[in-house]
C-alpha cells in the first residue's frame, strides 16, 4: 500500500489585518500533570489554555462584541465597528462585511514554547464567519506580527466565504504552517514567551445574524527534538476498550475528488466522524441529502466537505476538524498534545477516545501494511498487556478498521518529533498531537481526566 496522505504541512501567508484590541482565562498546564502508569515523567512542556466561561470571555477586551449568558456562554456581534471588503481568494468574489473584535489577555507561558496551535468551537449561520489570529512575544521582548490562524465558517452556502488557512506568514524568526505557528530554528534558542489571541466576527451588513464562539483555546508546547521517546509502562487504561463506530476512508476512494482528491486522503474527517458518532451525534438526513445515495457511510463524505481547507487543499487542518466536531449539539473539540500513552490511557478509561496524528514507514508499525507522511487514527482502548487498540481508517472495509498495534511502536511514531522517510531524509513527527472531543457537560471522571492533560 502506498504512502498516504501527503504531508499535512504547507507554508502560509497573511491577510485581513484589522484593528486589535486586550483580557483572563482558564485551564491547567499539562506540564504539571502526573504521567500515570508509574512511568518516568515525560520530557517537554504542553500548555493548553481556553476561554469558554462567562467570566473568561468578560475578561477579554471586546470592541463591538458582547458575551451572551446561558448554559454555554459565547461571544457574538453586538454593535459592529464598521465595514470591510474581503476578496475571497478561492472564489474571486469581493463582498462587504460588518465586523467586531475580541482580544484575549496576554498569556505568559511558564515554559517558553516553540509551537502554538489555536482551536475554536463556534456556530456561523449562513452569511457570517470568523477569523482567529495569534500574536506572540519572543523571550527577548519583541513580538511577532498578527498571524491569521484560520478563516472559518461552518457552512459553504452561496455567498459564504470559503474556509481557509493563509499561506506565506512569517517574520524570519517564526512562521505559520497551515494551522501551526512555529519558531523557524529551534537550535537558535528562539522561543515564544507569551501570546494573545484575537477573534474577528463578520456578518453581512444589515443582518442581525452573528457567529457565536463558545470556546477559544491555544496549545503552546516545547517538545524536545527526538527520534525515539522514552518507553512507558501500561497504566490504568490497560484492558479497557470503547465502542467507537468504525469507518474506512478507503471505501470512499474516488468519491468527491474536489475534497482532497477523494476518500483515500480522508483519514482526519473519517476519524472525526467516528468520534462524533461515538458521542451520539450525526448529520441529519437533510444534511446528507447532497451525497450520492449509492455511497456507503455518507456521513464520512459530509465530514470531508465540512473540514476541507481550501488553501491547504485537504481535510487535515487540525483546528478545522475540532471546529467541525463542535458544530454538533453540545460537543466540544480541542487540539492539544499528550506527552505519553499513559495520558491516552487515562482519557480512554474515562470514556474519551483520542484521535492521534503520526507519520511512519511501513516497517515501523507492524500490522498497518502501509507507510505515511501524515495520518490520523482513533485510539479506542488498550489490551491487557498495554498494546494500543485503534480504529485505523486506512483499512479496506469498515469491518477491518479495528487494529491492535504494539505499544512501543505506536508510542514512538506518535510522540517523536523527528523521523526518517523512505529516502533516509530527516522529516518531522507530530510530537503527540491529538484531537479530543467531549461533551459540554462531561462526567466528573471525564472532567478529571481532561484536567490531568491540561484541558478544562
Amino acid at each position: 500500500m502506498s504512502s498516504r496522505p501527503t504531508p499535512r504541512r504547507t507554508v502560509l501567508t497573511a491577510a485581513l489585518a484589522l484593528t486589535a484590541v486586550t483580557g483572563p482565562l482558564a485551564s491547567v498546564s499539562a506540564a504539571s500533570a502526573p504521567a500515570g502508569g508509574g512511568s518516568a515523567r515525560p520530557e517537554g512542556s504542553v500548555d493548553y489554555r481556553a476561554w469558554s466561561t462567562f467570566p473568561q470571555w468578560s475578561g477579554g477586551k471586546g470592541a463591538g462584541t458582547e458575551v451572551v449568558r446561558g448554559d454555554r456562554p459565547g461571544l457574538v456581534i453586538d454593535r459592529p465597528l464598521g465595514d470591510v471588503d474581503y476578496t475571497d481568494p478561492h472564489t474571486g468574489t469581493t463582498a462587504r462585511w460588518e465586523y467586531a473584535t475580541w482580544l484575549s489577555p496576554l498569556r505568559r507561558l511558564d515554559t517558553p514554547a516553540t509551537e502554538i496551535v489555536v482551536s475554536w468551537n463556534a456556530r456561523t449561520p449562513t452569511g457570517t464567519w470568523l477569523q482567529a489570529e495569534l500574536r506572540a512575544s519572543y523571550t527577548d521582548g519583541t513580538r511577532t506580527p498578527w498571524y491569521v490562524m484560520g478563516r472559518w465558517t461552518s457552512g459553504d452556502a452561496p455567498g459564504d466565504i470559503r474556509r481557509t488557512s493563509v499561506d506565506g506568514q512569517g517574520d524570519k524568526r517564526s512562521s505559520v504552517s497551515t494551522d501551526t505557528l512555529a519558531v523557524d530554528d529551534r537550535a537558535s534558542g528562539t522561543r515564544l514567551a507569551a501570546y494573545e489571541l484575537r477573534l474577528t466576527l463578520y456578518r453581512r451588513p444589515g443582518t442581525r445574524l452573528s457567529p457565536t464562539v463558545w470556546r477559544l483555546g491555544a496549545m503552546a508546547s516545547d517538545i524536545p527534538d527526538r527520534f525515539t521517546v522514552p518507553a512507558s509502562r501500561p497504566g490504568e487504561g490497560a484492558g479497557h476498550r470503547l465502542r467507537v463506530p468504525r469507518y474506512s476512508q478507503e471505501i470512499h476512494k474516488g468519491q468527491y475528488p474536489e475534497y482532497d482528491n477523494g476518500g483515500e486522503a480522508w483519514c482526519s474527517p473519517t476519524s472525526s466522524q467516528m468520534v462524533v458518532e461515538y458521542w451520539g451525534r450525526r448529520p441529519s438526513d437533510r444534511d446528507l441529502a447532497w451525497v450520492d445515495p449509492s455511497y456507503a457511510d455518507p456521513q464520512v463524505c459530509h465530514a470531508a466537505r465540512y473540514t476541507y481547507d481550501n488553501q491547504y487543499k485537504g481535510c487535515g487542518n487540525w483546528p478545522f476538524n475540532a471546529a467541525y466536531a463542535a458544530t454538533y449539539h453540545d460537543l466540544q473539540g480541542v487540539v492539544t498534545r499528550l506527552r505519553s500513552l499513559n495520558d491516552a490511557e487515562r482519557l480512554v478509561r474515562a470514556g474519551i477516545p483520542v484521535i492521534t496524528s503520526q507519520s511512519f514507514l511501513a516497517t515501523e508499525l507492524d500490522g498497518a501494511g502501509y507507510g505515511t507522511a501524515g495520518h490520523l487514527m482513533c485510539v479506542t482502548g488498550f489490551t491487557e498487556s498495554g498494546d494500543v487498540v485503534a480504529n485505523d481508517p486506512a483499512s479496506p472495509s469498515d469491518a477491518a478498521v479495528e487494529h491492535v498495534y504494539k505499544r512501543r511502536q505506536f508510542e514512538n511514531i506518535w510522540l517523536r518529533t523527528k523521523r526518517h522517510n523512505a529516502q533516509g531524509q530527516v522529516r518531522s513527527g507530530s510530537g503527540g498531537v491529538c484531537y479530543l472531543y467531549f461533551p459540554v457537560r462531561p462526567t466528573t471522571r471525564q472532567a478529571r481526566a481532561l484536567a490531568s492533560v491540561g484541558v478544562r
